[in-house]
This record gives structure tokens, C-alpha cells and sequence, in this order.
């Protein structure tokens, strides 16, 4: 019997240093960790002990034992546990802003912000499981009389894949993490989910994940709904990966960790998705006309996106495409003017900030490219960040492949080009992004139509007259693209279309009447939205 109450558990914010695995808090004797505040450097307490294939294999079984029964959780129940979830962490408060403030640098409007936008993810997910069209019912009633053959009654739905691993991202400790979409998304689907939490910040996934274990206990669901696990990637990320009871994963990372995440559920005897966003530059093309009419503003309005959150954004512009001509010069202008006036900021790790530092300073050696500003230097901030932009042309862009790589922090590139066929042999040499944006006057339009075609072929979200910086959480968003940006190019890991990743169809055919999952029964008890002979409705 299960509770759908959705009014919020006290969670403790005193933190233990423990694992959860299922319901017991863990202790991991693989090696600890500790957070350490990139501002000032300093080691934060309590230490996390790290697990091994133990924990990993103990987490795994308790989801599997858990999948039957929680995915056959009826839809308010589901539904009312992601509330209890989002309304726990809330109930947190400072600890957890404070907390996640003292790990990862992040300004405190910022870390209320998306505090915001994880809980309101986690509702929304609440409100497509109650809608039901998620389970992709269809209905083709049997047809006895039909010729030359009579066709079988066949039903479809949707069920789960099976337990998930989530891999925690570094740069959004709460929306990207613990109680991320990913979390969010497949425990809306029904799958448990073993979450492989972010070393660069414990403390916050441990406020979180006992959030989340308090619903569990709540809501009478079985333990091995969710469990938290610390330990190295290559260790017990690839052994969890790699576990047979684990079905799926979403990954929100590097490039190379994404990879090898790929390749090790790929080797598997029964190989699994893996659903990583990895990589992206973001690239952003001014047309002639908008560059005319408002160089230096749109100059001033890269760099805004380019520093927020330090760069540090999977949707970052790194890339500018400007004609050479009118507004060129002021739109560069603009544009130094305001790296140099942008302060430096904590990156999120020291490991982070010297890739950054190594990125930047390969990107200065490349002949051709011209650095034009720096940001201010800050030496009270132990992992500074500062601001950079740099000036090529097409002709160097398209000869040096490392010109097309991200460099993970607030550094862009401009590059010049000539003229429209230029422009689109450089869109057409694009890597697979998770956007593309156009800045484009009336009198652009025909230029604009023209790329389109070429654009929706690269990216996942492509833009006009805006920047890419900024996700909207709902029912139309992509957030996803091809290789290199993700390693599924169908899917995206946010907005309400994410639940899919982790479902696949199931055919019942000439199931008796008494035998059918109540979302397939003839008299649909619940009011589902439903496909009934090939037309759409409540019926």
C-alpha cells in the first residue's frame, strides 16, 4: 500500500559523509573525498568514503528487486512521490544553498535559481505522468470479418527499460545532478535509479539524495527505488555501467568520459543506451544586415552569455561567425571592451580552471588567431576564471580542427568570413552541436532560409535573435544534437519529451479482457489519452 501525500519529510541538513544505498547510509572503505571550495581553496568537511564493486553490486540488486513493484506504482502515487521530492528539498533551505555555495563557487541567486528549476522539473514530471500519454497507448481492435485475412486484436503500451544510472555533472549540482532530469525523467517512467554522484560537490548530493530517500520512505516504495553512490569514474562509474542489472544511462559531461561510457555499455553481453550530453561549441552566426544595424550591441550581448555561470555552461557560445564589413569593427569592439571590464570568477574546480587555463592558452598559439582581450586577474580567488576572446578568419577556422573543440569556460572566437558560400562551407563542416543560433534583420531572410536546412542538421535547438545561454524547461525543448553534442542524437535530457529515453513498447495481442494492464482495457479506467483504431482521444 502506497501514500500520495506529497507534504514534505524533515531531512537532517547535518551531513554524514555516507553513501545511501537503498535505505542504510553506507560508509565506503575504496579511498574518501573531500569538496573543496574553489574560492579560497580550502578543504571542506565531512570526508565522503568512496564504494567499489560491492556497493555498486548491492545498489544494483536493490533496484532490480525494486523495479516490478515500483513500476507498477499506480500514476498518482508516482506522481505525488516527485512532489514529495521536490518539496523535501525545499524544506532544506540554507543548508542546502549554503551548501552548495561552499562547493562549486556558485552565486547564491544563481543556486536559488536553479534550485527552482530542479523542483519545478520534477513537478512538471508529476504532471506528464498523471496525463498518461507518455505510455503511448494504441489501440487496433480485432476486425474477424476482414478479408482476405482477419486481423487480431493488438494493443500497445509503453513500459520501462529498467533500472537507470545516473552520472551527476559538475556544473549544475542540483538541475544536472542527484535530482536532475535524468533522476526526474526516469523515475517518471518507472525505473529506479543508482545515482553516481559528482566528487566536486558530496555534500550537496548527499542533502539531496536523502531528500529523495525520505520520499522513498514515505511513499512505502521499495528501498532499491534510488541509491547514491561516491566513487571514481573509471572505477565505479564503468562498474556501474557495466552491471547486468543496470539498463540505461544519462550522463551530462565531458566528451571523453561521455565515450567511454558509450564503449563500455556497447561491450556489455547485453549492450545498453547510454544517453550522454557531452560537447558543444554553440556557434552563433550574425547575419550582414543585423550585424549593420547593431554591431556593438550584439558585441556586448555575447559576452553577457558567454560569462554567465564563468563559462561553464553546455550551451555556451564559443564560436562567432561575423561577415567581414559594416558593424564588424564595432561588434569586436563591444565585445573587448566588455571582457575587459568582467571580473573573474571561481570556476567550479581547480581541475576545470586548468584544462580552462590550457585551452585558452592552446587556442593563443594557433597561427592565425589573434587574442584581442583578457579578463581582469583576481589572486584572492583560488580557482579565478577570466574572461577571453579571440579573432580568425574562415580560411584558419577551416584548416585547424582544434578551432571546433569546446574549451570549457568564458573564451569565445570570432571568426570573420566572407561572403555567403563561404559561410556555408563553414556551417557544413560544424560538428554536431546542442545549438545553433542566427542573428538575422528582415532583410536577412532570405539568407537565413537558406541555412536552416543546413542548421537543424547540426544542432538540436536552433535559435534567432537570441543566446543560446538558458534552457526553458518544458514540453518543446531539445536538449540534445548529433555526435559529438550527444551520443543519441533522437533524444533530449531536458523537457518533458526526456521520459521517453527510458521506456520501449510492448505489443499485447488477443491479450483476454481480464488479462490487460488497466491502461489498455476497453473501457480505459484511466481516462487515458489513447490511439483507438487510429484515431486520437479519450476513449
Amino acid at each position: 500500500m502506497t501514500s500520495t501525500d506529497a507534504s514534505p519529510t524533515r531531512v537532517d541538513p547535518a551531513l554524514t559523509g555516507a553513501m545511501l544505498i537503498g535505505g542504510s547510509a553506507v560508509h565506503g572503505g575504496a579511498g574518501e573525498v573531500r569538496a573543496v571550495d574553489p574560492r579560497t581553496g580550502s578543504q571542506l568537511e565531512p570526508s565522503y568514503g568512496l564504494g567499489g564493486a560491492a556497493e555498486v553490486d548491492r545498489a544494483a540488486e536493490l533496484a532490480w528487486a525494486a523495479f516490478d513493484s515500483y513500476r507498477h506504482t499506480d500514476l498518482e502515487t508516482r506522481a505525488a512521490f516527485l512532489e514529495t521530492i521536490a518539496a523535501n528539498i525545499e524544506s532544506l533551505g540554507d543548508a542546502l544553498i549554503d551548501r552548495v555555495q561552499a562547493e562549486t563557487g556558485i552565486p547564491a541567486a544563481r543556486v536559488l535559481g536553479e534550485r527552482a528549476r530542479t523542483c519545478n522539473q520534477l513537478r512538471l514530471f508529476a504532471s506528464v505522468v498523471r496525463e498518461g500519454s507518455w505510455l503511448g497507448v494504441r489501440i487496433d481492435p480485432a476486425q474477424p470479418d476482414r478479408t482476405p485475412l482477419p486481423r487480431p486484436d493488438i494493443r500497445q503500451r509503453r513500459i520501462p527499460l529498467g533500472p537507470v544510472a545516473v552520472f551527476g555533472a559538475s556544473n549544475f549540482p542540483l538541475a544536472f545532478s542527484v535530482a536532475g532530469g535524468d533522476t526526474a525523467s526516469a523515475l517518471a517512467a518507472g525505473a529506479p535509479v543508482v545515482v553516481k554522484a559528482h566528487e566536486a560537490h558530496p555534500g550537496t548530493s548527499e542533502l539531496v539524495g536523502r531528500a529523495i530517500q525520505a520520499a522513498v520512505r514515505q511513499h512505502r516504495l521499495p528501498e532499491g527505488t534510488f541509491s547514491l553512490l561516491f566513487g571514481d569514474g573509471p572505477g565505479l562509474g564503468a562498474a556501474l555501467v557495466r552491471h547486468p542489472r543496470i539498463k540505461a544511462v544519462g550522463f551530462t559531461g565531458s566528451r571523453t568520459a561521455g565515450s567511454a561510457l558509450v564503449v563500455a555499455a556497447a561491450a556489455r553481453p547485453e549492450p545498453i543506451p547510454v544517453y550522454a550530453e557531452m560537447s558543444s561549441v554553440n556557434p552563433v552566426i550574425v547575419l550582414p544586415g543585423a550585424l549593420a544595424a547593431k554591431g556593438a550591441e550584439l558585441g556586448m550581448a555575447l559576452i553577457a552569455s558567454v560569462t554567465t555561470g564563468v563559462g561553464q555552461l553546455c550551451t555556451s557560445p564559443g564560436l562567432v561567425f561575423l561577415p567581414a564589413g559594416d558593424g564588424f569593427d564595432e561588434f569586436v569592439t563591444a565585445a573587448a571592451d566588455a571582457v575587459c571590464t568582467s571580473p573573474a570568477a571561481p570556476m567550479l574546480t581547480a581541475g576545470i580552471c586548468a584544462a580552462f587555463t590550457e585551452g585558452v592558452d592552446r587556442l593563443a598559439a594557433i597561427e592565425g588567431v589573434t587574442a584581442v582581450a583578457r579578463g581582469a586577474e583576481d589572486a584572492t580567488i583560488a580557482s579565478a576564471g577570466r574572461a577571453g576572446i579571440f579573432v580568425t578568419n574562415a580560411a584558419t577556422f577551416l584548416a585547424d580542427p582544434t578551432l571546433h573543440e569546446e574549451i570549457f569556460g568564458a573564451v569565445t572566437v570570432v571568426v570573420q568570413v566572407t561572403g555567403s558560400e563561404q559561410l556555408r562551407e563553414v556551417v557544413q563542416r560544424f560538428d554536431g552541436q546542442l545549438t545553433a543560433t542566427v542573428h538575422a534583420a528582415p532583410g536577412d531572410h532570405d539568407e537565413a532560409r537558406r541555412l536552416l536546412p543546413l542548421l537543424e542538421l547540426k544542432a538540436g535547438r536552433v535559435l534567432f535573435n537570441g543566446w543560446p545561454t538558458g534552457v526553458e524547461v518544458g514540453h518543446a525543448v531539445v536538449h540534445g544534437g548529433p555526435f559529438p553534442a550527444t551520443s543519441d542524437s533522437r533524444t533530449t535530457s531536458v523537457g518533458t519529451l526526456a521520459i521517453d529515453r527510458f521506456l520501449r513498447p510492448v505489443s499485447y495481442q488477443n491479450i483476454p479482457a481480464e488479462l490487460l494492464p488497466a491502461d489498455l482495457a476497453d473501457d480505459n479506467p484511466l481516462d487515458l489519452p489513447r490511439r483507438v483504431d487510429g484515431r486520437l482521444g479519450r476513449h
